[in-house]
């Protein structure tokens, strides 16, 4: 990253509604820089030394977790890692406790996944600690949406008039909130599509189309981004069957040879037959594993910039 004098205009990264496309930009401009690390053969750079950041999970992950913990150890941090089990949560500790016991031990990042929306900026109020959130609730998910806006990135010319599809569980969905906020910004134009159950009302007032038809939905689509259907947060019964979802609303390979150039996209983990048919999945076309790849690249530039310290990474060879 050359030194341009650019920087983000907030401590904390909390969600993108707030973000400027010149910010969504940078992180990403960054993340480019920092994914040629993860090719090195020692994939390590010393950006982060001297930092301490901790990973507050009080809800389970797998994804979100391993790759803040690899961003971190490839900038060469400290890293503290908490769980919700086995810990003096379970005893009762709320979460301010737990945060200021933390930062008592001199911690200068935390990042925090919460089932409660709102945790990540409750968290900025008790401590000093620059604040990333790895999702809040069904409230956002902003390094899930930097990584698939990276994603489409490497693959689109430009955002500008994009069709972008989401589809699936969006009422749920913190991924879902982000990906809008980011693709607006950028002057994406986005659809979102899924059983009015699953639909928030006065969503369009994102400046999202809604509709109820896949096949609408993926008219003209250059990118379609199905979502997991979020069975555990869901209090009742919204659809009738898995396979009766995956017959409405389920991407199929026929709807890719209606429109072979659509990017397939899908925060993971995903349910095979179920948001998108197993052979989709596989397809030449579904990029999931590169967005894997590129949430670790991603969480190494929002780190970077948010710690406010460090050498550029084509300083750091």
């Amino acid at each position: 990253m050359t030194d341009s004098g650019e920087s983000l205009n907030h401590r904390h990264l909390l969600g993108l509604s707030t973000y400027s496309a010149a910010e969504i930009e940078l992180i990403l401009e960054t993340a480019r820089q920092f994914r040629e690390v993860l090719y090195r053969r020692i994939r390590r750079v010393p950006t982060l030394r001297g930092i301490t950041v901790v990973n507050l999970f009080f809800e389970p992950s797998t994804r979100t977790r391993i790759s803040f913990e690899l961003a971190e150890k490839r900038l060469s941090a400290d890293t503290v890692n908490f769980s919700k089990s086995g810990s003096s949560v379970s005893k009762g500790e709320t979460l301010k406790d737990t945060a200021q016991n933390i930062e008592a031990m001199k911690v200068d990042m935390a990042v925090i996944r919460h089932e409660s929306p709102g945790a990540a900026h409750f968290l900025t109020t008790c401590v000093d600690a620059v604040v990333i959130n790895a999702g809040d609730g069904a409230h956002e998910h902003p390094t899930q949406a930097l990584l698939d806006l990276l994603t489409i990135s490497d693959h689109c010319d430009g955002f500008a008039g994009l069709n972008v599809s989401i589809i699936g569980d969006i009422t749920h969905s913190r991924v879902a909130r982000s990906n809008i906020f980011g693709l607006r910004a950028l002057g994406a134009n986005v659809t979102l599509c899924g059983p009015r159950t699953l639909m928030p009302r006065y969503i369009e007032a994102l400046g999202v189309r809604v509709t109820h038809n896949l096949d609408e939905a993926l008219e003209g689509c250059d990118v379609a981004m199905a979502l997991r259907i979020q069975l555990e947060r869901q209090g009742a019964s919204l659809f009738p069957t898995l396979r009766e979802y995956h017959n409405t609303f389920g991407i199929q390979t026929t709807h890719l040879e209606r429109n072979p150039d659509m990017l397939i996209m899908h925060p993971g983990p995903v349910n095979r037959g179920v948001e998108l048919a197993s052979e989709v999945v596989d397809h030449e076309r579904a990029v999931i594993l590169d967005q894997v790849t590129n949430g670790v690249a991603v969480r190494m530039a929002a780190l970077y910039l948010l710690s406010g310290v460090g050498p550029s990474p084509e300083e750091t060879d």
